[in-house]
């Protein structure tokens, strides 16, 4: 019988760096990709034989990532034999390399979403940060072009310092472009995103984004959904303002898919994980550790049988105040931010300043006795 604080995984997302090649050279970049012909990645028929094995664990929607997936040139292919398989296929790009002409092609798949990653409102920022001149408005041209053939579009934006009081700007700019979805990203300074340590953001200012994220919700109601990423701890976030009586967010329309929904905080492992570009699987692309490789056994006993995996998945292995918190259910903390400040991706989430009751209550008692 399985124990009460082990979650069972229930696939629903699975990233995909189909390449790790890329056209821009972003300055947070967890790969430190770069424009060239990376060896050994998977060809085109291990990447069908790959759909074929996710299949055997489930249908999740496959994201189609990179680097920069449209720097692969069968890239729209591997998307359409997912289709063809069943899966629902969607793709995270800088939106550069979206022509009109890619932009059909995309719809032909058909891809049913294209991420586009926008952390500034502006050129001159944005092109500095994405290390690139033009990148600003070639990727505000892809997101133009891709609306234009019907394909929906979410923004996702890295939150740092050094564009968290840029959010309300970055959100309007794409709702005008009619985004359906905004997806912040809080940064998890891993590859070329190491740099970026010293502009991230302190917990208190996690914090206020959090709530910034939930307010904006409350505000805009169905006209853009929100999920933020790499922070788990906006589900504690969200029991605790409706424990205040605020409305709850906005739940996914009937029928929508897991794009729209926030089932709990950290998802990898249990209903998340990601494939790099040479068959490596790991919990998320920032938790720098090996569950396994499809080159060497099949996604579905990776899935099944990583001792990694089984142990992000059971509750009582979690650690510190993460380990003692009421909300490690449906928060779990940011276990890839845990691995890259200890080396222990069991360690507690080092950018959430809540305290647990059980930690509150010990300290109080201690006190009391001293």
């Amino acid at each position: 019988m399985m124990s009460a604080n082990i979650i069972e995984p229930r696939l629903m997302l699975v990233a995909w760096e189909i390449t790790k090649s890329c056209n821009l050279f972003c300055a947070h970049c967890r790969g430190a990709s770069d424009y060239i012909k990376y060896s050994d990645e998977l060809s085109t028929e291990e990447c069908f034989r790959v759909v074929d094995d996710i299949l055997k664990v489930g249908k999740p929607i496959l994201i189609l990532t990179g680097g920069e997936p449209l720097a692969r040139p069968d890239a729209l292919e591997i998307g359409k034999y997912a289709v063809s398989r069943g899966l629902r296929v969607v793709m995270g790009s800088n939106g550069t390399m979206v022509t009109p002409e890619t932009a059909a092609r995309m719809k032909d798949v058909p891809i049913s979403r294209l991420a586009v990653s926008l952390d500034f409102p502006t050129a001159a920022l944005q092109d500095s940060f994405r290390g690139k001149a033009g990148a600003y408005e070639a990727a505000l041209a892809g997101i133009a072009h891709a609306r234009a053939d019907g394909i929906e579009v979410q923004i996702n934006c890295t939150v740092t310092r050094l564009n968290v009081g840029y959010l309300d700007d970055i959100l309007a700019l794409g709702m005008r472009m009619g985004i359906v979805s905004f997806h912040p990203f809080l940064l998890v300074p891993t590859g070329r995103g190491k740099g970026l340590e010293s502009v991230e953001l302190s917990p208190q200012q996690y914090e206020d984004t959090l709530n910034w994220i939930y307010d904006r919700q409350l505000e805009l109601g169905d006209r853009v959904s929100f999920k933020p990423t790499d922070a788990p701890h906006y589900m504690r976030v969200m029991k605790q303002r409706q424990k205040q009586g605020d409305m709850p967010a906005i739940p996914p329309k009937a029928g929508e898919h897991t794009l729209h929904s926030t089932t709990r905080g950290c998802l990898a492992g249990i209903g998340f994980c990601f494939i790099s570009h040479r068959g490596r699987v790991q919990g998320c692309g920032y938790l720098d550790v090996e569950a396994g490789n499809v080159r060497q056994q099949p996604f579905d006993k990776v899935w099944f049988g990583s001792p990694l995996f089984n142990d992000l998945r059971n509750l009582d292995n979690m650690k510190g105040k993460c380990g003692a918190c009421e909300y490690r259910r449906i928060c779990g903390g940011c276990r890839a931010r845990a691995y890259e400040a200890t080396g222990d991706y069991l360690e507690a989430e080092p950018y959430c300043i809540y305290r647990p009751i059980s930690e509150h209550r010990n300290a109080v008692e201690g006190s009391v006795r001293g």
